[in-house]
């Protein structure tokens, strides 16, 4: 199909992030840590809750300590992902939404501990919940949708990684 569009450099130009890489931080230092808050350990490049098998506790005989990503983002505050629950079934089934949105985070730690809930607000029968990261939020608004139906919508940021995620059910 032909189009009457007409192409300028504007098309083809890429978009500069200016804040790339900005939510990364610093590079963690080579061997093993364990953050003094939650436990977690950062080995092979990877932060994992689980201990590895004992035939590789040789490797992380003395770790250092240190204070995950996840714990530093809680303590200042900061989110990358914000849930917004709103209408009649959220505010009538609060405790069972609330339950499904701590079983899931709890999930999904198993697989990367740095995906957390930072924050639970509670007004007027809206939830608004805080994560570490953008994915994290996706996954709650998968999950609300899978449990309880309802219209879900998803917005993320080009510019930096944040995630908008908006259920509502009446």
């Amino acid at each position: 199909m032909r189009t009457s569009k007409k192409y300028t450099n504007a098309t083809f130009t890429h978009r500069v992030d200016h804040e790339g890489g900005a939510h990364r931080g610093p590079r963690a230092p080579r061997g093993p840590l364990i953050c003094e808050r939650c436990g977690a350990m950062y080995l092979r490049r990877r932060w994992t809750l689980h201990p590895p098998a004992a035939a590789s506790l040789e490797a992380v005989a003395d770790p250092r300590p240190t204070i995950c990503p996840a714990c530093r983002m809680i303590a200042a505050e900061q989110f990358s992902g914000e849930v917004r629950i709103s209408g009649a079934f959220a505010a009538a089934h609060q405790g069972e939404i609330e339950r499904l949105i701590q079983g899931e985070a709890r999930r999904t730690a198993d697989d990367n501990p740095t995906a957390r809930i930072v924050h639970i607000d509670r007004n007027d029968g809206r939830i608004t919940v805080r994560t570490t990261t953008e994915h994290l939020a996706k996954r709650l608004g998968e999950a609300l949708h899978k449990a309880f139906d309802g219209i879900v919508h998803y917005g993320f940021s080009h510019e930096n990684k944040f995630a908008h995620v908006t259920w509502t059910r009446d």
